[in-house]
């Protein structure tokens, strides 16, 4: 990738400033402020690459001839776009202490500050706490001691603790009267060992360790977010899965939920905050103490593997009541709109992670979403319900999903089709519960048809109001989740087939886009599938599968018309006819069709029909993969022979074909080519269309089988 101006122009500032640090004022050709003060600028504005990074951090860290107000103003701008390196911060580690080559205490202080502040960016933070007794040792030095006791109570462990470390705070606490950075470490290291460190020794005024400039933080997050945008890298930053959030201070970001915290450890029990990687984890879970307010798990992915991995009973009820007593404080008004979409977004997160969503949620939405107003986050309330339990549809229906989809009822499409996206994941969460369920629950068909029927209504009404291919798309997502249920060996039996209204499978088979009436014709194939599975088997009176005898002759009758009808349209060149008893016409009205029918042949042209324009060969959506089929036969028919004199001009028709092979064309069957047009939507990932043709038409079934479809 080439560089940015802004970046080769900061690069070229840094030279500048790095040959300029080589001479003594005096002997420099210009001022070196200005070129200081507009690095400064740039830096703030664009962030800094790697490699820049790497110089500045080594003019801040090696003797040299700048003065010390430009040095602090370049450290008090060093804003990473990447993850900073193990490298650089080793740069900065050797650079502290005392010694004639090393930077002033100043200058190491903000060195330090500068640590704190990229922790959460840092490539390896394991690196810091392997120099942590170069740190520790560091205490007595006044000057950076804050710094220095802020940046060890971050990377502190349980491991770091040792008898002669607290001995040695305790002594540097009392030789320097209970510094309150020394306290609020020693504090830290009380969590780990409360019977070492008794209440004497940190009583008085203790540091907060706060974060040095939260803005800071927040334009550095900025940057790095905006950088992996510009580069459309993928430098994802999750959480680490297998250690605790160590929070300090006031960093914590969802300060309505409780950090990890473990205060009655003993010196040979072990905690969750010394696990450090996937292995500690295994060899310790039987040992490890739970922490004091197991609320926490809501946040915290390494306590929520615990609890997934060793359930109990007390542990959970412990949780729902924390859940109770903050839920009920938002109905009741004593917390504000802030508080509960933290506690929603923490609740969001545990629900993703354990894919289980508490019953004493589901009793505060059933009080909360009739008073919502519909406004804030939105996206996690989907987020939520998307887990939610498969319990009677009519009754979740009824106390949850109703008075949602009334609070955040509005004319905007995002909001249909969020709503719309919930009850795709939500019928995905129920086919994993379904399927890891050795029992099947009685209800559990009536829940998923009741689902369908619902989505069914929500997806006619998103179509007709919001008519994209994003609408398209979500709705087909939507069926094609149910056909995980109908197509599993075992679901099968108990799930019934609730197929799609008459009115949306015509609305998507007129679609302008390919893809959407090819997976529409795969879903559809699919059902009819499960129907002639379902068709035969009658229902013991011992289990709750599906009796045939719920599918009504109706029911059958109007999807096989449907079948016929897109039949049809594509392959028979019948579009809209209503000969036979069970063909529907596709709902088009006779008057209408009449005037369309009148309009193509007066209007568009006499030699074709309605049925003709809308066939495989001339519909809008087949016509490019049709005539490419040709080409790419007529091109192989040249390769074997080269006796083509004449190329068919399009669109095909089996009267042209026939003239073509006369007039020195290719020779080709009619049903061949179309065939020829299926295999290769097939082969462009669009084998719908050839599949529903399969179910539908026997001979042409065979005649795809002869040739290896």
């Amino acid at each position: 990738m080439m560089p940015a101006a802004g970046d080769d122009e900061i690069a070229n500032l840094v030279a500048d400033i790095v040959t300029a640090s080589k001479l003594a004022p005096k002997a420099r050709a210009t001022l070196i402020k200005p070129s200081v003060n507009s690095l400064s600028s740039l830096a703030y504005e664009r962030g800094l690459l790697p490699d820049i990074l790497g110089e500045l951090l080594t003019l801040v860290t090696t003797p040299s001839l700048l003065d010390q107000a430009s040095l602090g103003v370049i450290l008090r701008n060093l804003y990473p776009v990447t993850r900073v390196s193990s490298a650089n911060v080793l740069a900065v580690i050797g650079a502290l202490g005392h010694g004639r080559l090393k930077p002033t205490l100043a200058i190491q202080g903000l060195l330090l500050r500068w640590l704190i502040m990229v922790y959460h960016v840092l490539e390896s933070p394991v690196v810091l706490s392997q120099a942590y007794p170069v740190l520790f040792n560091l205490l007595d030095t006044a000057a950076i001691r804050p710094q220095l006791a802020h940046l060890l109570a971050l990377i502190t462990r349980r491991r770091h603790v040792r008898p002669f470390r607290i001995q040695n705070l305790l002594n540097l606490s009392r030789q320097t009267g209970n510094d309150p950075t020394l306290v609020g470490l020693l504090r830290v290291y009380k969590d780990y060992y409360p019977e070492i460190i008794v209440g004497e020794a940190v009583r008085g005024r203790a540091s907060a360790f706060k974060h040095p400039d939260p803005s800071w933080r927040e334009r550095l997050d900025t940057l790095q977010e905006a950088h992996i945008q510009h580069t459309q890298e993928q430098m994802s930053r999750p959480r680490d899965a297998f250690r605790v959030n160590k929070v300090v201070g006031r960093g914590q970001r969802h300060k309505a939920v409780p950090s990890v915290h473990t205060s009655h450890a003993t010196e040979d029990s072990v905690t969750l905050e010394e696990i450090e990687n996937v292995q500690s984890f295994v060899d310790k879970m039987d040992k490890l103490e739970l922490p004091n307010q197991l609320v926490a798990v809501l946040a915290d992915p390494l306590l929520q593997k615990l609890l997934l991995l060793r359930p109990n009973a007390e542990s959970f009820q412990r949780i729902a009541n924390w859940l109770s007593s903050a839920l009920q404080d938002v109905i009741n008004g004593d917390a504000d709109e802030a508080t509960l979409w933290e506690v929603m977004e923490v609740v969001r997160d545990f629900v993703v992670q354990t894919k289980n969503l508490p019953p004493i949620v589901l009793s505060f939405f059933a009080r909360f979403f009739p008073l919502w107003s519909g406004n804030g986050n939105r996206t996690c309330i989907f987020e939520i319900l998307a887990y939610a339990p498969l319990y009677d549809f009519q009754e979740l229906y009824k106390l949850i999903f109703q008075p949602l989809e009334a609070a955040v009822a509005d004319t905007k499409p995002a909001t249909q089709l969020g709503i719309l996206n919930m009850y795709t994941n939500l019928m995905h969460h129920w086919a994993s519960v379904l399927r890891s369920n050795k029992n099947i629950p009685a209800h559990a068909s009536g829940t998923i048809t009741g689902t369908v029927q619902h989505v069914s209504t929500l997806a006619m009404t998103v179509l007709q109001t919001n008519t994209t291919l994003a609408s398209e798309s979500a709705i087909l997502a939507f069926y094609e989740e149910n056909l995980a249920l109908l197509t599993d060996d075992v679901l099968k039996q108990y799930i019934r087939v609730e197929l799609l209204p008459s009115a949306l499978i015509y609305l998507l088979v007129f679609s302008q886009s390919l893809a959407t009436v090819a997976r529409l014709c795969a879903i559809m194939a699919v059902y009819k599938q499960s129907l002639e599975t379902a068709m035969p088997i009658r229902r013991n009176a011992n289990t709750p599968t599906i009796d045939a005898s719920s599918y009504t002759e109706e029911d059958v009758r109007r999807y096989n018309g449907n079948l016929v009808d897109i039949v049809n349209l594509i392959w028979l060149r019948k579009a809209f006819e209503i000969d036979k008893p069970i063909e529907q016409g596709c709902m088009v009205p006779r008057a209408t069709f009449a005037q369309l029918q009148s309009y193509v042949v007066g209007t568009v042209d006499r030699t074709f029909s309605l049925a003709s324009m809308l066939s495989l060969s001339h519909s809008p959506l087949f016509c490019l993969q049709s005539i490419e089929t040709l080409r790419v036969l007529e091109d192989q028919q040249i390769e074997v022979d080269e006796a083509i004199e004449t190329r068919h001009a399009g669109p095909v028709t089996q009267e042209s074909l026939r003239k073509l092979g006369t007039s020195g064309g290719i020779r080709v069957n009619f049903t061949d080519y179309r065939l020829g047009v299926l295999e290769a939507l097939r082969a462009k990932g669009m084998g719908g269309v050839e599949s529903l043709l399969k179910e539908s038409m026997k001979v042409l079934r065979q005649k795809i089988e002869k040739r290896g479809g």
